[in-house]
């Protein structure tokens, strides 16, 4: 379970642009849950992924994982139970490295380095039994340079690399945004695929409302650093795009849009 309990979070404090966009924000995530979460620009849906994986501070409140406090622990700490997938597909991926040793460094995050071989050739029959699974040929292109690759096949290898190892959180920011329309379908098949044969807790930030109510078990919108919607389960289930795009529109009227 992931609990944000009474956050607070400023931007610019102290200056005459300071904007406060969470103000006692509270959102429990379950064990097991696939929560889509969609929202308007600056409604706080990035931020509270930041939040989550400790890239940005918070001025109040409390970040909780299995009721471990971990509101003070350090990004990189974080990152050994939570993966992410980020909208620019160059985020998840190094350009100048090969497949294999990108492969390499994902199989390792969390374990300390020696002054032994980065890459272990004892592991390579396994890095491409997991490129396989893309069905994308990375698995016969291991010594190319992953630069050079399409940003579908980087963002799938981003998807992969980010769960190689046991994580109990996968938080994907907008991971399709940047991708065509056909890759974007791959990509989500795959994201599908994996959380459920992992058993990931997933939070899935995205602007495309198919996506938000085809996939997963929970939705969620945000406006203004609040909740507004919250379904799960069944009542997901009864949701259509029409329904969202109509809270869309009363929001955007509210806002004088």
């Amino acid at each position: 379970m992931l609990e944000l309990r009474g956050i607070h979070k400023y931007y610019n404090p102290g200056t005459v642009n300071e904007m406060c966009l969470f103000q006692d924000f509270n959102l429990t995530i379950e064990k097991g849950d696939f929560m889509a979460v969609v929202g308007s620009n600056g409604s706080g849906k990035t931020s509270m992924l930041n939040i989550i994986c400790g890239s940005i501070p918070i001025e109040q409140g409390q970040i909780l994982i299995g009721g471990e406090d971990i509101t003070k622990q350090k990004e990189y700490k974080r990152n050994t139970r939570i993966g992410r997938v980020y909208q620019n597909p160059a985020m998840g991926t190094c350009p100048s490295m090969t497949i294999l040793e990108n492969m390499s460094l994902a199989d390792n995050k969390g374990k300390t380095f020696g002054l032994g071989r980065g890459t272990n050739k004892a592991r390579i029959d396994y890095y491409r039994d997991q490129l396989r699974q893309l069905n994308l040929g990375l698995e016969d292109k291991l010594n190319v340079k992953v630069g050079s690759l399409s940003g579908g096949q980087r963002q799938a290898m981003a998807l992969l690399m980010s769960t190689m190892t046991p994580i109990e959180f996968l938080i994907l920011d907008e991971h399709t945004a940047a991708l065509d329309p056909k890759t974007a379908e791959l990509i989500m098949e795959l994201t599908d695929r994996i959380v459920k044969e992992k058993q990931l807790t997933t939070i899935m930030v995205t602007h495309n409302l198919r996506y938000a109510i085809e996939y997963g078990n929970r939705l969620v919108m945000m406006h203004q650093g609040e909740v507004i919607l919250d379904k799960k389960g069944e009542e997901k289930a009864q949701i259509v795009v029409d329904d969202v795009l109509k809270l869309f529109n009363e929001i955007s009227i509210e806002c004088g849009n």
